[in-house]
C-alpha cells in the first residue's frame, strides 16, 4: 500500500482540497509555492505508478478532475497560472502536481521547499476547497 493510498484511506492526515469517488486532491506538504496540490486517483492494489499505465477513461477523468481543482486554486491563491507536472518518481502512485505560478521558475523542483505552519496549510486547503465547491 502506497503513502498516497494511506492518505486517501485516512490512515495518514492530509490537507484535503477535493475528493470524489475516483480521485483525491490534497496539499503537498513540501510545497514549491503556496497552494501546491497533488491529484491522485483512488487505485486498487497494486497501485499504478506511471500515468500512462492508466486506462484511457481513468486518465481522462483524472485530468478533468485536476482541471476543476486548478480552477478553484486559481480563484483561491494569488498566481498567474496553475502549472501542471507529472513526475511520478517520488511516490510509486500516479499523481499530478498542480502548482500556482507567478513566474516559470516557480515550477523548478530544485527550488527550496516552503515550510508552512499547519494553521496556514489548513487555511489554504479550506480556501481552495471553498473555491472548488463554488464551481458548477
Amino acid at each position: 500500500m502506497t503513502l498516497f493510498t494511506k492518505i486517501i484511506n485516512g490512515e495518514i492526515p492530509s490537507y484535503k482540497v477535493a475528493e470524489n469517488d475516483r480521485f483525491y486532491a490534497f496539499l503537498d506538504i513540501n510545497p514549491l509555492t503556496k497552494g501546491h496540490t497533488l491529484v491522485v486517483p483512488k487505485l486498487p492494489e497494486p497501485e499504478a505508478d506511471y500515468i500512462f499505465d492508466l486506462d484511457d477513461d481513468l486518465l481522462a477523468g483524472m485530468m478533468v478532475f485536476a482541471k476543476q481543482v486548478a480552477v478553484g486554486m486559481k480563484k483561491a491563491v494569488s498566481c498567474k497560472r496553475i502549472g501542471v507536472a507529472v513526475l511520478g518518481m517520488e511516490v510509486n502512485h500516479v499523481h499530478v502536481h498542480l502548482i500556482p505560478l507567478k513566474k516559470e521558475t516557480d515550477m523548478l523542483f530544485s527550488n527550496p521547499k516552503l515550510k508552512l505552519e499547519p494553521q496556514e496549510m489548513a487555511q489554504i486547503a479550506n480556501s481552495i476547497a471553498v473555491a472548488i465547491e463554488g464551481e458548477p
